[in-house]
């Protein structure tokens, strides 16, 4: 029997990417072109006024303008919170305007004045840069939960075997991406097909359904075939961080079964967990001891109940898990692998890289697409907090 394979990766998550189906064929827009938006002009200048409003309050003298205690409190802690990006927007327009005052001077008739101009001028444009950049870092809300382990879950769709041995390739390319970064990667369950493929596992960042193109090793005949896996990402809270009462959970031992010698069927170190009240179960019989395999088990428990927590606080926004996951149909597929053509494509950025073996390594390829990844969830966490979903 096949079994779900869970993971624990100890990292640095990113933002999670939310992807709609509209932002599917998005493209990545250039600083230039964000600052070009009316929308994200309107927004800075709002937080000059309310950034001005309450300094104003907050210096005001003249006790029949004083306002109340806790309306002055929070005046300061919204000062206290602008000040970092209004300091930010005036180093910006500072620089703006000596970019105008040397631009200026390239039309002088003094050809060295000229040529120093333009030296300025270059200048000019990449403080802009910078200063744009540091803008953007300050807009872009901050993420919950902050949190640096993550257990990593993939699962086989669409392909029979074929799904099961590119699930079992997806993984390792993980791995090795984890290993690629110096995170420790702690397996929690991994019970192998028949022909060495698995059912399950998951990423950071990586969220979706990804299909692979290519004669699998099971067709006799040479014909293309065209197979999925998804990849899903759980947060692991800490103990203190988020609870689960005893009592609501059902804890039965039973015989391991699958590869494993004569420890196989002979004690019952294999552990099933029911959270009573949701009916979400985690089971481990990866290690040789009771006890590991039930603490492997309450760590993927309660990362699956964490993320239902997290799911239902954020379902208004974004309806995470649904557009993670889907239905795991060829049609729906946030990346691409197609062998004959040595590509990776995800459609989420339109970007693709081609040698497909050095990005299976999990390295710099793969590196490469996520630090895309990372830029486009930003954007997309700042457009939508201009109220703009335009991004084309």
């Amino acid at each position: 029997m096949l079994l779900p394979h869970t993971f624990v990766c100890d990292g640095t998550p990113k933002r999670t990417l939310h992807t709609t189906a509209s932002m599917m064929v998005s493209k990545l827009l250039t600083l230039e072109e964000i600052f070009a938006r009316a929308s994200l002009q309107d927004f800075i200048k709002k937080m000059e006024t309310e950034y001005n409003d309450c300094l104003n309050a907050v210096n005001t003298t003249e006790s029949e303008e004083y306002p109340a205690e806790e309306e002055l409190r929070a005046k300061r802690t919204k000062v206290s919170r602008l000040t970092p990006v209004i300091q930010s927007i005036r180093e910006l327009y500072a620089k703006e305007r000596e970019l105008d005052e040397t631009e200026i001077l390239l039309k002088d008739e003094d050809i060295a004045l000229r040529e120093l101009a333009e030296l300025e001028r270059e200048a000019c444009l990449q403080d802009i840069q910078v200063f744009r950049q540091k803008l953007m870092d300050l807009l872009i809300p901050e993420e919950d939960p902050d949190l640096n382990d993550l257990v990593l879950e993939v699962t086989a769709g669409v392909g029979g075997q074929e799904a099961m041995l590119f699930t079992a390739e997806v993984f390792d390319m993980y791995q090795g991406f984890a290993h690629y970064h110096g995170w420790s990667f702690d397996m929690l369950e991994y019970m192998s097909s028949d022909i060495g493929g698995l059912r399950r596992a998951l990423a950071s960042f990586e969220a979706g359904v990804h299909r692979v193109q290519r004669v699998p090793k099971t067709e006799k005949q040479g014909r293309m075939h065209t197979s999925t896996m998804t990849v899903a990402v759980l947060p692991q809270p800490t103990e203190i961080s988020f609870c689960i009462n005893p009592k609501d959970l059902k804890i039965e031992t039973k015989r391991a079964s699958g590869a494993g010698g004569q420890h196989v069927n002979t004690t019952d170190s294999a552990v099933r967990i029911v959270h009573l009240p949701t009916g979400v179960v985690a089971e481990c019989q990866q290690e040789r001891s009771q006890i590991k395999n039930k603490e492997k088990a309450m760590k993927v428990l309660r990362a699956k109940l964490y993320s239902m927590k997290l799911e239902k606080e954020t379902s208004k926004r974004y309806q995470q898990r649904k557009v993670q996951v889907g239905t795991k149909g060829r049609s729906e597929k946030i990346r691409t692998y197609n062998f004959s053509q040595d590509r990776v494509t995800d459609h989420r950025i339109g970007m693709t890289v081609h040698d497909m073996k050095s990005f299976l390594l999990g390295e710099d390829l793969l590196e490469e697409m996520n630090s895309s990844l990372q830029e486009f969830s930003n954007q997309e966490a700042l457009l939508e907090l201009l109220g703009d979903n335009d991004q084309g």
